[in-house]
């Protein structure tokens, strides 16, 4: 790849300021995107169009020239609508994926009863594979791809697995951003069988994230990342112990100080960029 050729990141992620926030690197997102932008690299951003986003305060609008795609599910089909928004006081895109049957619900993760979706597993797959095949839409190949929150977790297997061989990624570096656990509930007993997409996954690829529980999610997505941010001080000892630093993987710390200064993140996107 060229010098001259203009860095791209691509964040996918599951909370964003002021779309969504579920913990303080919502925040840390926002303030890290505009950083990112503002320092010369381009930058977009995918999350789930969770329909307690509301479209016209954000001034969402349906991207026509990506419309179209449809993503399977075991076997079945699930209409993608893509969304845009420009991120509040800077020039830079949000995509929204949207889909009736996962995301029109006035909630997130749960009911008002507070009873955990049972399809959220479905809702995960559904979003990961439609966050890559819009990638592969807009052919707009990223030199880093940041995956952030549970919702993400398969992506970084799916692009070491099933999308290996496209081109668009064939330069991406993979941070994930591993948390604290958000739910302890365990995600449905469909969630591996609708999981395999491909041929190219087989099932010992998924045996991480086979207990369908956050640890296991979380340790999925960190294990087939090329680095790893710990998102939080309080992190699960488990995941510190298993998602260690190695000669393939780089473990970047919780810093408190990165809800003021994203510095140490931009650096990390402009050395993976040069790598």
């Amino acid at each position: 790849m060229s010098a001259d050729t203009k860095k791209r990141v691509l964040i996918i992620a599951n909370e964003l300021s002021p779309y969504t926030e579920f913990t303080d690197f919502a925040q840390i997102l926002n303030k890290l995107a505009i950083k990112t932008f503002d320092a010369g690299l381009e930058i977009r951003v995918i999350m789930p169009r969770f329909g307690v986003i509301n479209e016209r305060r954000h001034r969402l609008h349906e991207v026509v020239r990506l419309s179209g795609i449809n993503v399977i599910i075991d076997k079945d089909d699930y209409p993608l609508i893509i969304k845009v928004a420009s991120l509040p006081n800077a020039r830079l895109q949000v995509y929204f994926m949207d889909n009736e049957d996962y995301f029109k619900r006035k909630s997130v993760f749960r009911d008002d009863q507070d009873n955990f979706h049972d399809d959220n597993a479905e809702r995960m797959i559904f979003f990961c594979k439609s966050a890559l095949e819009t990638v592969k839409k807009f052919g707009w190949p990223p030199h880093v791809i940041h995956c952030h929150g549970w919702m993400t977790s398969l992506v970084p297997l799916y692009l070491k697995t099933t999308y290996k061989k496209e081109p668009v990624f064939g330069y991406s570096k993979i941070i994930y951003t591993a948390q604290e656990d958000q739910f302890k509930e365990k995600l449905n007993e469909n969630f591996m069988k609708k999981a395999l997409i491909s041929n190219d996954i087989k099932d010992k690829d998924l045996d991480v994230f086979r207990d369908g529980t956050n640890t296991g999610l979380t340790l999925g997505g960190g294990k087939s990342a090329d680095v790893v941010v710990f998102g939080s001080e309080n992190m699960d000892k488990k995941v510190v112990d298993e998602l260690k630093p190695g000669r393939y993987k780089k473990v970047l710390k919780y810093e408190p100080s990165w809800k003021e200064d994203v510095t140490p993140l931009l650096e990390l996107y402009k050395s993976l960029t040069e790598s």
